[in-house]
């Protein structure tokens, strides 16, 4: 079959909704599908690295190669010049199918009657938004509307009622490519192993990271409602711990380092943004993995994304087979429980250090969480996603 996808943000960049169109980009060809990807031009100064194919496939973690085109986009016309030479574009080669998370590109395809799938993260915003998507639902090529979270699916159904009806709408959280996670060290050995790559490259980890030490770890983007204020006051009661966060963007980690300094911490490590083919290792390294979203969680764009998140960490941290401590919110209930994961009260510090103590002093309990993390992880592969996306269609 051949599939447009639209990509929403200019690439590479290091925000995460390039990294999930990639990751659905190969996940598509993987099934057998002739894939082309259309990048918006216009927002350069997102962009790091470089868009060779070597570049873009240690940067996003990607191991097959698919066609890529980059479209001009005015960035003052907010990307509907974008949306409308993207579908033409795709009708040009003949594209049976368009899949975007670019509402507007979605709304212009469905009422050109081709087959269209759009993906929404979060509840339509502002005066456009809901008017948008009501195009798109109206749209003789709409032929389905997937979801990350069932709280999302919930909200919509309330709102544009008749229009979204399983199983024309479909709730599918994000994924994870698991035979990056087959046959990982055990957390030491990866610890001694990122000492050696450090030592050869950057300088990442003082001699204070010492590798036979318990290591509890968070890898991702350190934004408002992250929760790294909490690892903080947790490490500051945890000295005999490693705190290694992996990720985050320049001046993010200069306020965290500072926070940390602050409070003369030599048990916090940040290594700043690590590529998505390199992360499997830092994961690894972690005896716990921790997910500590606060009630507010802002996006980079800055918005409010609690309610409805699926974060990709969450299913990394599954396939890596690595104990989890996660925020109990509603949102994260559709994929973990008690079987999976210790679930705490966010915004509660002697929960979270009471569970990390707990770890360190039962093994068989890491152990068994880690034994059905990895299990539930198998749900949860990109290939799956995108195969249940593409039924029936």
């Amino acid at each position: 079959m051949k599939l447009a996808i639209f990509a929403p943000t200019s690439m590479p960049s290091r925000r995460a909704n390039t990294l999930q169109v990639m990751k659905m980009s190969q996940a598509f060809v993987k099934l057998g599908h002739d894939v082309r990807l259309a990048i918006p031009e216009g927002d350069r100064e997102l962009e790091v690295g470089d868009r060779s194919w070597d570049s873009l496939a240690h940067h996003y973690g990607l191991s097959v190669q698919f066609q890529i085109e980059w479209l001009p986009a005015n960035p003052g016309l907010r990307k509907y010049d974008y949306a409308w030479r993207a579908v033409r574009w795709a009708r040009g080669w003949g594209a049976e199918i368009i899949y975007t998370r670019l509402p507007q590109a979605a709304a212009i395809s469905a009422w050109q009657r081709i087959n269209t799938i759009l993906e929404v993260h979060d509840f339509p915003q502002g005066n456009f938004g809901p008017l948008i998507l009501r195009i798109f639902l109206e749209g003789s090529g709409a032929k389905r509307l997937i979801v990350i979270s069932s709280p999302l699916a919930a909200d919509l159904r309330d709102r544009f009622g008749s229009h979204i009806q399983t199983p024309f709408m479909l709730i599918s959280p994000d994924g994870v490519d698991l035979e990056r996670y087959a046959d990982l060290p055990e957390p030491e050995e990866s610890r001694r192993r990122l000492i050696v790559e450090d030592n050869q490259q950057d300088d990442k980890f003082s001699s204070q990271f010492l590798p036979e030490r318990f290591t509890v770890g968070y890898t991702g983007h350190l934004y408002p409602g992250r929760g790294v204020k909490l690892i903080i006051k947790i490490a500051g009661q945890m000295p005999q711990v490693n705190f290694l966060i992996a990720g985050g963007e320049p001046s993010d980690v200069a306020k965290v380092d500072e926070m940390a300094r602050e409070k003369n911490l030599e048990n916090v490590f940040l290594t700043g943004f690590v590529p998505n083919s390199e992360l499997p290792l830092y994961q690894s390294a972690c005896d716990v993995l921790l997910m500590p979203y606060q009630r507010q969680v802002s996006a980079s764009s800055g918005g409010d994304i609690a309610k409805y998140l699926s974060p990709m960490k969450l299913f990394e941290y599954l396939a890596c087979g690595r104990a989890i401590c996660a925020s109990d919110l509603p949102v994260f209930r559709d994929v973990l429980s008690a079987e999976n994961a210790l679930l705490l009260p966010p915004d509660e510090v002697s929960a979270w250090v009471q569970a990390i103590k707990q770890l360190i002093e039962v093994p068989r309990m890491r152990k068994d969480l880690a034994l059905r993390a990895k299990e539930t992880a198998g749900e949860y592969t990109w290939e799956k996603r995108a195969s249940k996306i593409l039924a029936g269609v």
